[in-house]
């Protein structure tokens, strides 16, 4: 039996997504392992991580800094908006490096059976992000890249229909992306192709 603290350790790991309990066990057994450079590191960096991380004020995103550093970024075209459901949609679909603009979390989708409605997602402060801008930072497109899962897409024509009072053109990811495949799980080139394929909504 292992000692309390390595328990620990592995349980703590096993929490993760994609890490089941044999995993988590082998994950701690190559950091003893590898104690001397691995284990130090890794500490160090959750350390910083834990007293550093923030939620950017303005789109969600997960950041060391707020607002965070891709909506403080010069280069990113504040004429459109990209909105997913959560960070990790966000950073696969900036991993590709195609889209420009700047993001939009929801922290969510509706979901009835869960008991998720437009209160409990960041939808009011997506529609005052694209009735603020004016002149040449004035919102002209809002992508809703949403999963390809019914969920998904019921908070898409959701926010379809909020987003109509205003000028702007709302597109979606194309759907060669999988039905009920997730962003995240996607490889670049899939995502290459849905964004530079997305079309109007309706």
């Amino acid at each position: 039996m292992a000692s309390q603290e390595i328990e620990n350790l592995a349980s703590a790991l096993a929490r993760l997504p994609g890490l089941g309990p044999r995993s988590a066990r082998r994950a701690v057994l190559w950091l003893v392992k590898h104690r001397e450079n691995a284990l130090g590191q890794l500490v160090d960096a959750l350390g910083a991580v834990r007293e550093s991380l923030v939620e950017c004020e303005v789109c969600g995103n997960v950041d060391t800094q707020n607002p965070c550093g891709i909506c403080t970024d010069t280069r990113r075209d504040p004429k459109s908006i990209c909105v997913v459901e959560d960070v990790s949609d966000l950073w696969a679909l900036d991993r590709a490096r195609l889209f420009t603009g700047r993001y939009h979390v929801l922290g969510g989708k509706l979901s009835a059976l869960d008991g998720v409605g437009p209160e409990d997602l960041a939808i009011e402060s997506l529609l005052a992000r694209v009735g603020a801008k004016h002149g040449e930072d004035k919102v002209e497109e809002v992508v809703l890249a949403m999963n390809a899962t019914l969920e998904g897409q019921t908070t898409a024509h959701y926010l379809a229909e909020r987003l109509e009072q205003f000028p702007l053109r709302i597109t979606q990811l194309a759907h060669g992306l999988p039905v009920g495949g997730e962003l995240d799980y996607l490889d670049e080139g899939t995502l290459a192709q849905a964004l530079r394929a997305r079309r109007p909504l309706g």
